[in-house]
């Protein structure tokens, strides 16, 4: 009962925001509109219990290796249910980010750059299974849309006899440069717009400016890599394409 006191102001604040967040989307007519405010609701939910669980497997190798393959599973089929549900599609994006997301960690811990203990395996291995999943969305979703709008062309390269993959080459390459964006983005203006979470979290941990931000500049050239990866091996097995994509409902 004591901690229900000292989470009233964040209570309030939570509630006014998914008000205005519902109230703006409602009266612009926006589809789902209750979306974002379940998200939240559906999110805040998770954290109380993942706060829970991690304080007493955050230093358990077993545990914590459970905790990512978790994260990993749910992240894949999220990713896969953003594109068009299939156990192939499934089998897929889980391929294809398990690749990116453990090429980058390898890197990073073989290095020495971080350090290699259950902690700050769960770390950066959550933050990168999470950018791999947009990524892998952002990537999926791209290409899609653009072998649907340009289905002319892609019908006139396989007439000519070219492989699935020639007919959908220029489709693929921009897929993966649109996904890419965002993490792009985001690295770029670091420090000047956005104070990045892991950073901001290692400095309420106790570590110094210098050593957060070494972190979280390791952190960022693992979203990319992962991303890259991901992205690209991803367009690369869907890219053979010799029907127009359904629309994912």
């Amino acid at each position: 009962m004591a901690l229900l006191p000292a989470l009233a102001p964040t209570l309030l604040a939570m509630a006014i925001l998914l008000a205005v967040t519902t109230a703006v989307l409602w009266i612009s007519h926006t589809p789902s509109f209750l979306a974002p405010a379940s998200a939240i609701l559906r999110g805040a939910a998770q954290l109380a219990l993942i706060s829970l669980v991690l304080g007493g497997i955050i230093t358990d190798p077993l545990w914590v290796a459970l905790a990512l393959l978790v994260m990993f599973t749910v992240a894949a089929v999220t990713a896969t249910r953003r594109l068009v549900w299939s156990w192939r599609h499934f089998a897929v994006v889980s391929a294809t980010m398990a690749i990116g997301i453990m090429v980058t960690l390898a890197v990073v811990f073989g290095t020495g750059a971080i350090e290699f203990t259950p902690r700050y395996v769960l770390a950066v291995g959550g933050i990168v299974i999470g950018n791999c999943m947009t990524i892998a969305v952002l990537a999926g979703q791209r290409f899609s849309e653009a072998v649907r709008g340009e289905w002319d062309q892609v019908e006139a390269w396989l007439a000519l006899g070219a492989m699935p993959r020639r007919a959908t080459r220029t489709q693929a390459r921009y897929s993966v440069h649109t996904a890419l964006i965002p993490s792009t983005d985001q690295t770029k203006t670091t420090g000047l717009v956005t104070l990045p979470g892991a950073f901001v979290g290692a400095i309420f941990g106790g570590a110094s400016p210098l050593e957060a931000g070494r972190f979280q500049v390791v952190v960022l050239a693992s979203i990319l890599a992962a991303g890259a990866i991901t992205a690209v091996a991803l367009i690369r097995t869907l890219s053979a394409v010799r029907v127009r994509p359904e629309v994912n409902r």
